[in-house]
C-alpha cells in the first residue's frame, strides 16, 4: 500500500467526524441583554401558554447574568414566547421571539412586556 493511499484512507476516516462536528454547531443560546440577572427562563410556542422547563437550570450557577449566554435545550427552531423571571419575584413576558438552529437570540429590557411588579 502506497503512502498516498494510506493518506486517502486516513482522510476518509477523519472526514465524517469533522463534518459531524461542523453540523452539530454550538446549539441554540440565549444572550441576556436585560439590565438584571435572569433567575428563570421558560419558553412556549408563540401564543400557546404551554411553558417548558426552566432553562436557567442549564447554567452552572442556575442564573443568567447581564451579557451572559445560556445554552437552550429541548427546543426546535421557531417562534416562541418567553417567561422571564428575576429574583424577588418579578416576572415578564417577551413575545414572538424568533429562534434559529445553532444561533444566538437575545432578550433585552425593551422586549419585556406584562411585568407583574
Amino acid at each position: 500500500m502506497s503512502r498516498s493511499s494510506i493518506a486517502v484512507g486516513v482522510a476518509l476516516l477523519v472526514l465524517p467526524a469533522a463534518v459531524l462536528a461542523q453540523s452539530k454547531g454550538k446549539g441554540i443560546r440565549l444572550w441576556n441583554l436585560t439590565s438584571a440577572t435572569i433567575s428563570s427562563f421558560e419558553l412556549s410556542p408563540a401564543g400557546k401558554n404551554e411553558w417548558g422547563p426552566n432553562q436557567t437550570l442549564n447554567d452552572k450557577d442556575k442564573e443568567v447574568d447581564h451579557d451572559e449566554r445560556l445554552r437552550i435545550t429541548g427546543v426546535e427552531p421557531g417562534r416562541y414566547d418567553a417567561k422571564v423571571g428575576y429574583s424577588g419575584g418579578k416576572q415578564c413576558l417577551a413575545r414572538d421571539i424568533e429562534i434559529k438552529a445553532d444561533a444566538v437570540f437575545s432578550v433585552s429590557d425593551k422586549d419585556l412586556k406584562d411585568c407583574n411588579k
